[in-house]
């Protein structure tokens, strides 16, 4: 696989991912096409404004154009942003690399609403780049309007684990792609029926033959899509900044011994520091999510999230709880557990929990200070934390303040 810098990057600055639109082209193209959505979204008194692509407006020559650019069927590792660490190249299956090309038809496919059947919704309908790419709503909404029963969780770093949804039901994002194409409240179609649409559509026909060697079928859809989802990778929060420079704080460097390079590398690290700054309130709520608050039980490693599942009382108690990881595993012990979610970039994610029943980040504090809702399945993990009000506060503003990155921003594409 060739570095991102030398192939995608190049591609990227060339145009690639609008199809050889320009900057302006591309923002007159999506500035027109947020306007329609917003309009029909007000006329059907619906709370949530829906934008997705520019349907028609990718014309067949340009997307040939695209194709046979130099590099647009060569492999890519995508690019980690600090405080990501793991090998990249390891987590993308060799039966399914990043391409540019593929990427870009990923990119398309993501953000359109024909996908589904009465060509309302897209994924980026519940997984939108301007809102932490979920949806900020507390349960999704489907076709006609139909609301499902959980809050779309982000699809940032997804790279990162194998197993996918609030219940961990698909076990690749490949898997997770088709998942809400098929789903009767979300996109309302089957991906055999997806396929067809694609196939009757010049632009995606002549992708997905050049890309696949063949028509669009529901594997090669996925694959597309969940090719787009691991280029969606977040970092470099103040925090990544702080640990960075640890090493030269904490590590008795000696700055008598080192190298004009050292010096130059030193002092890079902590400019960047200091650019990135926690506030003392974030240092205060960084000590307590590591110690008495016991965030880093569950919320730990490079993506703060074992991808492990709890339950921790959210919906308890009722007489019909949401199963969670029960509905896949069919085990009760696994009642009303669900899959513990990153807390990178957390303050773009609201409303919160599985549900979407906190509205605000101190409220989700709060229910794990008293302890959740006990009820026969709650983990052992969750119990009373006895924290004060001043350090609800302060570990409220590390996870805000102190945890919020880089992300990717991207305007819908224009569609064939």
């Amino acid at each position: 696989m060739v570095p991102i810098q030398t192939t995608f990057g190049a591609l990227l600055l060339a145009g690639f991912l609008g199809a050889c639109a320009s900057e302006d082209e591309q923002g007159t193209a999506w500035l027109k096409s947020a306007e329609t959505s917003v309009r029909a979204a007000q006329a059907s008194a619906s709370d949530d404004i829906v934008i997705h692509g520019e349907i028609g407006a990718l014309s067949v020559q340009e997307i040939r154009e695209s194709l046979e650019q130099p590099g647009a069927h060569e492999p890519f590792i995508p690019e980690a942003p600090l405080g990501i660490t793991s090998d990249l190249a390891q987590l993308i299956p060799a039966d399914n690399p990043c391409t540019p090309a593929k990427v870009s038809l990923g990119k398309q496919l993501f953000f359109d609403p024909r996908l589904s059947k009465d060509t309302t919704i897209s994924c980026a309908s519940c997984h939108h780049p301007d809102m932490g790419w979920g949806d900020n709503a507390a349960v999704s909404s489907g076709i006609a309007q139909q609301k499902g029963a959980r809050s779309a969780p982000t699809v940032l770093n997804r790279v990162l684990a194998a197993v996918q949804f609030w219940d961990g039901r698909a076990a690749s994002l490949e898997e997770q792609a088709l998942g809400p194409i098929g789903n009767p409240i979300e996109m309302g179609f089957s991906a055999d029926e997806a396929a067809e649409v694609l196939n009757g559509i010049e632009g995606y026909r002549i992708q997905f033959e050049r890309i696949f060697g063949g028509p669009a079928t529901p594997d090669r859809i996925a694959q597309a899509i969940a090719a787009f989802e691991r280029t969606i990778i977040g970092g470099g929060s103040p925090y990544d900044y702080h640990i960075e420079a640890k090493y030269f704080h904490d590590l008795g460097w000696d700055e008598e011994d080192e190298t004009p390079e050292e010096t130059a590398e030193r002092e890079a690290v902590l400019a960047l520091e200091k650019q990135h700054a926690l506030s003392d309130a974030a240092r205060r709520g960084m000590t307590l999510f590591f110690d008495k608050a016991e965030c880093s039980l569950c919320h730990v490693g490079e993506n703060f999230t074992d991808e492990l599942y709890y339950n921790i009382g959210v919906g308890f108690p009722s007489d019909a709880p949401d199963k969670g990881r029960e509905d896949h595993t069919r085990e009760e012990k696994d009642r009303g557990a669900f899959r513990t979610p990153t807390v990178r970039n957390i303050a773009d994610s609201a409303p919160y929990l599985h549900d979407g029943s906190a509205q605000t980040l101190r409220q989700v504090v709060e229910h794990y200070n008293q302890g959740g809702n006990p009820n026969p399945w709650q983990s052992d993990r969750i119990r009373p934390l006895k924290l004060t009000e001043q350090e609800i506060d302060d570990l409220v503003a590390f996870m805000e303040q102190g945890l919020q990155g880089t992300v990717p921003r991207m305007k819908p594409p224009r569609l064939p």
